[in-house]
């Protein structure tokens, strides 16, 4: 490779976004104190670009703007320029996020945004084409204009960058309105039902039209409402309504047929065409959501797509030493030899390629049948392409097929004549072949950085999964990451979790000269990971880390005044707000998760004082749960949790002998969305029995093991069957 012409200070950063940008003329600096410093002495305004390594408009922007010699020019002669990792930093994304959806009704990435030396945001947006448009202004007259405006009305812009952050400070706030109480969970259940049932898609299952996405959130609090309402008509359709989203889903071309896991959303109403990239926190949402579709339906499918996923994030996005990787890609060099990415290019298929790959003469079918012709019958692979032109705006697409099951196997098989068993044996054949095929193409790029909030979201995964599934693999691999993190993401010396660390370039694990502190999304979803390790491997010593992060997330987030939790910690000057975010989106907004995570945690310890921290979340947010409870589907369903009051599931008696095994597996083949599981093996040294002293009066009857449904730590009768045991779950 040629030397770059120019070289700026990201060249010295971990993350795989800002590396991909320090050969840019611009001269970009990373966010910290010598751009602000910069910008102060200097008197220049700060042009601050976010993204993320396989944002698909980022790298279009940058080959369009940051690569440019005169829009560089423009740039470093009139800004301060800075460039952030939004997956790093979320604090600095939010908080300007904020800015630019208010001020201009949408938001998305990469996100541009000016701000005074102040830091305080005045003009924002998202991808700006490179010259003007008819419907727009290009980068370059944007910049001139900004430019312009500081130089002629520098104290009209500081008024208004003032007026603007106390006008966001105001908008942003969370507090408890009126009396501090929880929401009447069975009202603010039925409303996010009704109003998910109203938008729900009858023909190819989820929630809007087009754009689609997998929204885990919504299947989750679904389940949770079929099983409050099992015997309702309601709760039949709350049930239907998750496992066909999640049946038409796996059909979509938005799993990937050949290489597994899933895309990050469908651009269509039928999860056809998809944006290809991949993201760990849909693998391991997804991995647990299914897991609990197979717990509720006991079909076997639903099995099949969790190991699906687990298999994908196993090969692709697992690092040696146990930690899992952010990201894979959409865009990619469809050959060696290409000059420019595609997105898709890793995935699609002409029919011309796959006749190649599947000539074989099948037996036993209707005459003249190839492979090539029960794949692309499955697969509804079409001669010029199945891809509609329309969700193709650049042609990336064209003349190519994205692989969607259009057919049931048992329909493929009748119009062929074979077995279904042969059928399945013949599809897997070319899944392998084509698996083969696939891997002499350039790979997309991967983004090796490792987020603890991510890592949490995939143990939870592969550790639900290993309990539902009864498949020890997975829970040893959640053990492996959560131990991962222990050792690369978790300071001692001061208790805290830390955001990322990195993969070297010798496989090395690295870190940051000056680590990035975790944030309030880290501890929570890392609490949750650890607890469900815990129920699936029942290891003590993950329990005793979960609650010393959950203690350190009090610490360091809670609003005493308000309630709830901070996404930041307090005390960072470069931060002018501090938000709480109020919308469960790809991922579950760490409050949501929270109020669970705190109930679990008084189950386990006994510290009663984290239920009345749950009660006042739910009281802080009150307002929105009440008036749109869509927006946070996941603390609706924690709402029932609250409400309904924790079971907590005690099994006395040897975790190694056979009948605590087939106790233990009653309790994780069922889905009971308000239970906690624990182990009392008759140590008293134990974590548990120091925290819950009640464990010592529980014994074993008869000399079996014996289970106890305990609520606030007084128990039912003991049962020695798995039959009652089983008939004591139902929430």
């Amino acid at each position: 490779p040629s030397v770059p012409r120019h070289t700026n200070r990201l060249i010295n950063e971990k993350s795989p976004y800002l590396l991909q940008h320090a050969h840019n003329p611009v001269d970009w600096y990373p966010w910290g104190q010598e751009a602000f410093d910069k910008a102060k002495s200097e008197n220049k305004l700060i042009f601050l670009s976010v993204g993320y390594s396989t944002c698909h408009w980022c790298h279009v922007m940058e080959e369009e703007s940051f690569k440019s010699e005169e829009i560089g020019e423009i740039m470093n002669k009139h800004f301060v320029c800075i460039k952030v990792d939004r997956e790093e930093r979320p604090d600095v994304d939010k908080m300007y996020m904020a800015f630019v959806q208010a001020t201009s009704g949408g938001g998305g990435w990469p996100m541009s945004v000016w701000l005074t030396p102040e830091l305080k945001p005045f003009v924002g947006g998202t991808y700006f084409p490179p010259e003007d448009t008819v419907y727009r202004s290009g980068f370059r007259t944007v910049l001139l204009r900004i430019a312009e405006q500081w130089k002629e009305n520098e104290r009209a812009l500081l008024n208004s960058s003032q007026r603007i952050l106390e006008m966001l400070r105001i908008t942003s706030e969370i507090h408890v309105q009126g009396e501090a109480s929880p929401p009447p969970s069975k009202e603010v259940m039925d409303n996010c039902f009704q109003r998910l049932s109203r938008s729900y898609d009858e023909d190819y299952g989820g929630f809007s039209r087009s754009p689609k996405f997998p929204t885990p959130v919504n299947l989750n609090f679904l389940f949770t409402y079929w099983a409050l309402h099992q015997t309702t008509p309601e709760g039949a359709r709350a049930l239907q309504m998750a496992l066909h989203t999640l049946k038409m889903m796996a059909y979509g071309g938005i799993h990937d047929h050949i290489g597994q896991g899933f895309h990050r959303y469908s651009t269509d109403q039928h999860w056809h065409v998809p944006h290809f990239e991949k993201m760990l926190y849909d693998q391991g949402q997804l991995a647990a959501v299914y897991s609990r579709a197979f717990q509720i339906s006991g079909d076997e499918f639903f099995a099949d797509v969790t190991r699906d996923i687990l298999l994908y994030v196993s090969r692709d996005l697992s690092d040696q030493v146990g930690g899992f990787y952010s990201a894979e890609d959409a865009d990619s060099y469809p050959t060696t030899t290409s000059g420019e990415k595609r997105e898709g290019a890793f995935c699609v298929w002409t029919a011309e390629e796959l006749r190649a790959l599947l000539p074989d003469p099948v037996e036993g079918a209707t005459e003249g049948t190839t492979l090539a012709h029960v794949f692309m019958h499955h697969y509804g692979v079409e001669e010029a392409g199945n891809v509609d032109p329309m969700k193709d705006p650049h042609q990336e697409l064209k003349g190519k097929n994205v692989l969607i099951a259009r057919c049931s196997p048992e329909v493929t098989a009748a119009q062929f004549e074979l077995e279904l068993g042969k059928l399945r044996a013949l599809l897997q054949e070319c899944q392998q072949r084509l698996s083969s095929a696939r891997a002499q193409r350039p790979r997309p790029h991967l983004d090796t950085k490792m987020l603890a909030a991510w890592n949490g979201l995939m143990i939870s995964g592969f550790a639900q999964a290993g309990a539902a599934l009864a498949e020890q693999e997975y829970v040893s691999r959640a053990a492996q990451a959560a131990a991962f993190l222990r050792t690369h993401l978790f300071d001692p010396d001061s208790g805290k979790l830390l955001r990322s660390c990195y993969r070297g370039k010798d496989g090395s694990v690295e870190q940051n000269a000056v680590p990035i502190q975790g944030f309030l999304e880290d501890y929570v979803f890392v609490i949750q990971a650890l607890f469900d390790l815990y129920e699936a491997s029942l290891e003590q010593s993950w329990l005793e880390w979960a609650l010393h992060l959950q203690h350190m997330q009090d610490k360091l987030f809670w609003d005493p005044k308000d309630f709830a939790y901070f996404s930041t910690e307090a005390g960072d000057p470069s931060l002018l707000l501090r938000l709480k975010d109020d919308q469960d989106g790809a991922e579950p907004t760490p409050n949501s998760v929270s109020v669970t995570n705190l109930l679990r945690a008084a189950c386990y310890s006994g510290h009663m004082d984290w239920v009345e921290k749950a009660g006042r979340i739910l009281a802080a947010f009150s307002d929105r749960l009440q008036k749109i409870p869509t927006t946070l589907p996941e603390m609706v369903r924690a709402t029932a949790v609250f409400h309904h009051t924790l079971k907590q599931v005690v099994i006395c008696g040897d975790p190694q002998a056979e009948d605590t095994k087939e106790m233990l597996h009653c309790v994780r083949s069922v889905f009971s969305p308000n239970k906690v599981l624990m182990v009392a093996d008759g140590d008293s040294t134990g974590f548990l029995y120091r925290q819950l002293p009640f464990l010592a009066s529980l014994e074993r009857k008869d000399g079996k093991a014996t289970a106890y449904v305990c609520s606030n730590f007084t128990c039912s009768l003991p049962v020695t069957s798995v039959q009652e045991l089983r008939e004591m779950l139902s929430p």
